[in-house]
């Protein structure tokens, strides 16, 4: 008695696995593919290197460097703030004292960037702490574009600047601010 029934999966699994035992090991260093300066015939001109596609935004390569800024402006200082708050803050608080968020919840204390001897440090220092790390600090080159690094070391020094200013010195609305949070 013949049993057609059985010969249809065993036939089907050896179709299936085929196509599996071609497979060699896959290397993606040695296939065939064109570099961005390769001649290729397949695109016009034969220039493997393509054009931007229209209304497209290039993404800006955060670890391209940026001279230091010849002069400081508000913008800047007002840009450092902004990055300050998002990358900052969680470690060196909003104070810049080092007790931030994450200090509160077991991790090491942050620098304190308010002490005499960041005060001290040249803005090429605070700048390569901020790119590459400094002890307990992850450098943060990779997430923050050079411009911004340089806009966070103008924003501590104003917060340096600002942290023993005596509350004589600031203007009347400032101070009947300061005394309206007190």
């Amino acid at each position: 008695m013949s049993r057609p029934f059985l010969r249809r999966p065993i036939l089907l699994s050896v179709l299936l696995a085929l196509p599996l035992a071609a497979c060699g090991e896959a290397n993606m260093d040695e296939q065939a593919k064109a570099r961005t300066w390769d001649k290729n015939p397949f695109f016009p001109k034969a220039m493997t290197m393509r054009h931007p596609v229209a209304g497209t935004v290039p993404r800006a390569d955060p670890t391209r460097e940026a001279p230091q800024p010849a002069t400081i402006t508000a913008a800047l200082v007002e840009r450092g703030q902004d990055r300050y708050a998002v990358f900052c803050t969680p470690c060196h608080g909003q104070d810049g004292r080092g007790a931030g968020m994450i200090v509160a919840r077991g991790f090491p204390h942050a620098a304190d960037l308010t002490s005499d001897r960041l005060q001290k440090a040249s803005a090429g220092e605070i700048y390569g702490a901020i790119s590459n790390g400094y002890k307990s600090m992850f450098g943060m080159g990779q997430m923050i574009p050079s411009e911004d690094r340089w806009a966070i070391v103008a924003y501590v020094r104003a917060l340096q600047i600002s942290h023993d200013a005596p509350v004589a010195s600031l203007p009347a609305a400032d101070q009947a601010a300061l005394e309206a949070t007190r």
